[in-house]
């Protein structure tokens, strides 16, 4: 059986040692704050932009200013700044924070359609630095489908107390 990091690998066409290149270059050393804001902020106005109802309505229960202090917080904190989500949020926990919401192929896809479209015009980020974020976000983008098809099988097959049939005889 695969673990979640294969499945995102396999599912991604990213290797997990591609995807964790981030970790080999400081990148927040190297972009700084005001870029990570910036992306996070060009992402989000395409997020609630999007002509996709469908996409849109994942998000229509957060407001957007603090998604994007989320986003920004959370890309700080993993490539290699200080901690600032975890300082406000607690520790990230991606599938956890991430279940309410379906993460599916399709959403995974519109997800990563945005975040090229916001590297892309994002001027601040080299064209190495994009390589390495967008092969860490599209690995972990299907980390968290495969996350999702994991809950989804796990609550097939956990059948609920309360759906027991009573013998009330």
């Amino acid at each position: 059986m695969q673990n979640l990091q294969q499945k995102a690998s396999e599912w991604s066409g990213v290797a997990t040692e591609e995807a964790f290149a981030i970790d080999t270059t400081n990148l927040f050393h190297k972009l700084g704050l005001q870029t990570f804001i910036n992306l996070s902020t060009n992402f989000y106005n395409r997020v609630y932009g999007d002509e996709e109802e469908w996409f849109r309505s994942i998000f229509a229960d957060s407001e957007k200013e603090n998604a994007i202090q989320n986003q920004y917080e959370f890309f700080v904190q993993r490539m290699g700044g200080p901690p600032l989500f975890s300082q406000r949020r607690g520790h990230p926990a991606l599938i956890g924070r991430h279940r309410p919401f379906p993460v599916t192929h399709q959403a995974a896809e519109r997800w990563l359609h945005h975040m090229q479209q916001a590297l892309d015009s994002t001027p601040d980020i080299d064209d190495d630095s994009k390589t390495k974020m967008m092969n860490f976000f599209r690995h972990t983008a299907y980390f968290l489908v495969a996350g999702d098809e994991l809950k989804n099988k796990k609550n097939q097959e956990i059948p609920c107390k309360h759906a027991a049939k009573r013998d009330d005889s």
